[in-house]
């Protein structure tokens, strides 16, 4: 067992020594180094954030991970109402506590460490390499605390002097959690819709007395025995089936206490908890059902923001699983690799072995290739977000900075909006085969309980599950990527264009490959969007040629209309992963020559899987749609008799 899960990854300790711009990072969490208390310069700030990560990466190496299997074992379960874990997850936590990492990322004012999110990400994957359950719970403290300090900056109600935050309305809540002493969770999914946010049932009202009440069931709350509760309700009602109220315009947020606690810690609950899942995997972590019944809660910002306010949640939740999946991924490749180096086969160890050398192989280059859009995307999520919060946070600001400030935050969040969806996918899928590898690597002792390689393949079966399907993930890329093509169709021809230069022109060979996968993708999206149009020209025959201009430009149905591009969503996902993970490696290889040989190995993995889902998208899927298309109407009796 590693002494230290951060110092003895030499790809993590790449990104704290070059492969990440710090300055950026550090100048937005130190408010440009002018906080009272701070950091005067990058240099100091970074050395900080590397102690805190060493400290972590120590703490999950001797604490938890020597805990993982008995919290496995010891599950959780509902006993009078509240939920009962492992006495070793109890103990983590209080261990944990002591160590203030809740309050990592909040500002030095609010007793924070006002550490950047982006440590709060690397110290995600350190504690997902030694156990997810743990890591799962401990990711619903400082992260809900952060979200309620944003949604209170974002409506208002957070006071600033000099950059310096006076008062905030969640204060007495992020004190809670910052000492250990709650934690929050996010309460979405009810039965019967789960991804299908518009036919959310809770709903929120007002009494007579202008208070928010909320009454409804929310199932699968991961630590959904915590106190406080970001729900979102529906407060808006609908006049007709087609009124947007009727769907996501109609949903509203709300923080809801579920219980409280008197002086001697007795406990009355105002929300019960129905039900603790019992799961394939993730034993150690809560997934509780819970029945609101006019709870008093707290209205987020204004009526019908919910579903925006939900996704600021879950980009930052998807973060999360991306980092989660790689710590993952980082636990099965290691575990694979140690008894590969010492199981005897042949007269040699098994990892000498050209089957399981390449397997391994594939599985450290996935790594790299992941944790390299995990931090590009966490970057660029954090710098925007930071950006965007002080704007609202500083309403005397030069117009010019303003201005500046709003155009990079824009930049930012697109690029992040774009990888998001693809870390999320690609992590979780991978979690998965590595996991199932590493089992496979072990053989009839993986199939047992004592190596850990079952744990993991159990534990990494949720991850294409919650926080959204992979499949889901894969739907948002292509609407996004099909979106901008339809809205800037001139700018997209140029891409292809510049792309099949490059690909031909470039000194660099390794650039010339990118290059050649960047247009691979790009045929593929033009034969998906030049499939699409067809298809919706060739369904305006017969209507007045007056009506087409609307009936194309306009009236788009997505499951009609995108049905093509919807059967290949998920191959469009894989093949813009590939090219997004390629980009992000050859920006680092042109700055640092010892990273051209991680780009190498990932072009000779992707390439000719990208070439194998080019030809899929490009010549599969008719059949399948014919199958699928809605029967033609049977002709009235009176045309059949003639």
């Amino acid at each position: 067992m590693s002494h230290n899960f951060f110092t003895d990854n030499e790809d993590l300790q790449f990104y704290f020594e070059r492969g990440i711009d710090w300055d950026a990072i550090a100048s937005a969490t130190e408010r440009g180094f002018k906080s009272e208390g701070g950091f005067g310069n990058t240099r100091e700030a970074v050395e900080f954030y590397r102690g805190v990560a060493e400290m972590v990466g120590e703490f999950v190496a001797a604490e938890v991970a020597p805990r993982a299997k008995a919290i496995d074992q010891g599950g959780t379960r509902l006993v009078d109402g509240e939920a009962v874990v492992a006495p070793e997850f109890d103990e983590l936590f209080e261990l944990i506590r002591g160590l203030e990492l809740h309050g990592m990322c909040l500002p030095r004012e609010l007793g924070g460490m006002n550490a950047p999110m982006l440590s709060y990400l690397i110290n995600t994957e350190l504690f997902a390499r030694a156990d997810v359950s743990v890591m799962a719970h401990y990711g619903f403290h400082g992260g809900m605390a952060m979200a309620m300090l944003m949604f209170s900056i974002s409506e208002g109600t957070t006071t600033s002097e000099n950059g310096r935050i006076v008062s905030t309305r969640f204060a007495k809540e992020i004190e809670e959690i910052r000492e250990g002493k709650a934690w929050g969770c996010m309460d979405i999914t009810e039965p019967d819709s789960g991804s299908d946010m518009a036919r959310l049932k809770a709903v929120g009202e007002l009494d007579e007395n202008g208070n928010w009440l909320v009454t409804g069931e929310k199932i699968f709350i991961t630590s959904g025995h915590g106190k406080y509760h970001f729900v979102i309700a529906r407060t808006e009602k609908a006049q007709a089936s087609d009124d947007p109220m009727a769907g996501l315009k109609g949903l509203s947020m709300f923080l809801v206490p579920t219980y409280d606690e008197d002086a001697d810690g007795n406990r009355k609950r105002s929300v019960p908890m129905t039900r603790v899942e019992e799961k394939l995997g993730h034993h150690g972590s809560v997934t509780a059902a819970l029945a609101f019944e006019r709870a008093p809660g707290q209205l987020i910002g204004e009526r019908g923001e919910g579903f925006k306010q939900m996704l600021l949640l879950m980009n930052g939740a998807r973060l999360g699983v991306g980092f989660e999946s790689l710590g993952l991924c980082e636990a099965a490749y290691r575990l694979a690799k140690a008894y590969a180096a010492e199981r005897p086969s042949m007269g040699k160890t098994i990892d000498r072995h050209e089957l399981i050398a390449d397997y391994l192989d594939e599985m450290r280059t996935d790594i790299q290739g992941i944790r390299a859009i995990a931090m590009r995307a966490a970057v660029c999520e954090e710098l925007a977000r930071k950006y965007t919060l002080r704007i609202d946070g500083e309403p005397s600001m030069d117009a010019g900075e303003k201005e500046r400030l709003q155009r990079e935050a824009k930049r930012l969040s697109r690029i992040a909006r774009r990888i998001t969806p693809l870390l999320k996918y690609i992590a979780a899928e991978r979690a998965v085969e590595h996991a199932r590898r590493c089992l496979q690597i072990h053989g009839g002792n993986g199939y047992t309980t004592e190596y850990g390689a079952e744990k993991l393949l159990r534990d990494a079966l949720v991850m294409p599950i919650y926080e959204g399907t992979s499949q889901i993930q894969a739907l948002m890329s292509m609407k996004d990527t099909l979106g901008a093509i339809m809205k800037h169709p001139q700018a997209f021809v140029k891409r292809i264009a510049q792309a099949r230069w490059r690909s031909i022109s470039a000194s660099d060979v390794l650039e010339r490959r990118v290059a050649k996968l960047h247009l691979l993708s790009l045929t593929a999206q033009n034969h998906l969007i030049t499939k699409t149009a067809t298809d919706k020209v060739r369904s305006l025959s017969g209507r007045p040629l007056g009506e087409w201009p609307d009936a194309f430009l306009k009236n788009w149905n997505p499951k009609r209309d995108f049905a093509y591009a919807m059967l290949h969503a998920e191959r469009l996902a894989r093949l813009l992963t590939d090219e997004v993970v390629a980009e992000t490696l050859l920006e680092q290889a042109q700055l640092h020559a010892d990273r051209r040989e991680v780009l190498e190995r990932w072009l000779d993995r992707c390439e000719p899987r990208c070439r194998f889902l080019h030809d899929e998208i490009t010549t599969t899927g008719e059949r399948l749609l014919r199958q699928l298309a809605p029967e033609p109407s049977a002709k009235p009796e009176s045309q059949a008799a003639e």
